[in-house]
């Protein structure tokens, strides 16, 4: 299937490593012209390198910290300078928040900072020049909403999709999409070294929750992303799509 991505523009947050690297290296492959984004100037240097290693144009590196009040401002000016339109917003960035106890009024704050604004802030800069085109795709990449334990990584996430929802209403007489996908576990360094760090504890992890019988991939999540962002996926949008291996235990 051809997705027509072919010189799309596309900006993924979080790109330096696992999901959002493996995002960044499938848009790349079918074609897009990409930027990205993190805090982390060594490894997003070396993401960037690695793709164009792979034949594709080499991204356009953007060294920032998205939470900065003046963040998404910034990075549309550069993004546009650059490429002179966005066509695709993958808000990655973000993470987990455990507390120990009910968690500081700091620590509210930036959790929902790094999880909910910080995207929000993006795709409300990008919108007008994504109006003007009449093409768009923003897609959230967000975590589970049920409310297991205390950690100020979750609300942010029903934020989320409550937004992307009430945005879609707004934007899709525009041609523009927005959709939200909560990974399930995957294959990453949250995973892998901090949640289950052991290979009892994620084969435990798996034979208690997981269907389809092993953590996912990176890639398993990043082929759904380049297909939200295909003008084939014109009309879904307003949708929150888990991928999860069918872990999680509610319906809908």
């Amino acid at each position: 299937m051809d997705l027509q991505l072919a010189g799309k523009v596309a900006l993924v947050t979080g790109a330096s490593v696992g999901l959002g690297r493996a995002i960044a290296q499938l848009l790349a492959d079918e074609g897009c012209r990409l930027a990205i984004v993190a805090r982390g100037e060594e490894r997003l240097r070396k993401a960037a390198d690695e793709i164009a290693a792979t034949g594709h144009e080499r991204p356009l590196v953007i060294v920032a910290d998205i939470t900065a009040r003046d963040s998404a401002e910034t990075i549309r000016t550069r993004v546009l300078a650059a490429f002179g339109r966005l066509d695709i917003l993958v808000n990655n960035a973000g993470g987990s928040r455990p507390f120990d106890g009910f968690g500081t009024r700091e620590q509210w704050d930036e959790a929902m900072a790094l999880n909910f604004h910080a995207g929000r802030e993006l795709a409300h800069a990008f919108v007008p020049a994504m109006q003007a085109q009449r093409f768009g795709r923003i897609i959230n990449l967000t975590g589970g909403d049920e409310p297991v334990a205390l950690n100020g990584g979750v609300p942010p996430n029903g934020a989320t999709h409550i937004w992307a929802k009430a945005l879609s209403r707004v934007v899709g007489k525009d041609g523009i999409t927005v959709n939200s996908i909560p990974p399930g576990r995957l294959h990453s360094e949250q995973i892998d070294q901090r949640l289950l760090p052991t290979a009892e504890a994620q084969r435990k992890w798996v034979d208690d929750n997981c269907p389809a019988g092993y953590i996912g991939e990176p890639q398993d999540l990043a082929v759904l992303v380049a297909f939200l962002a295909s003008p084939l996926a014109r009309y879904i949008t307003g949708q929150v799509i888990h991928v999860d291996g069918g872990a999680r235990r509610f319906s809908h």
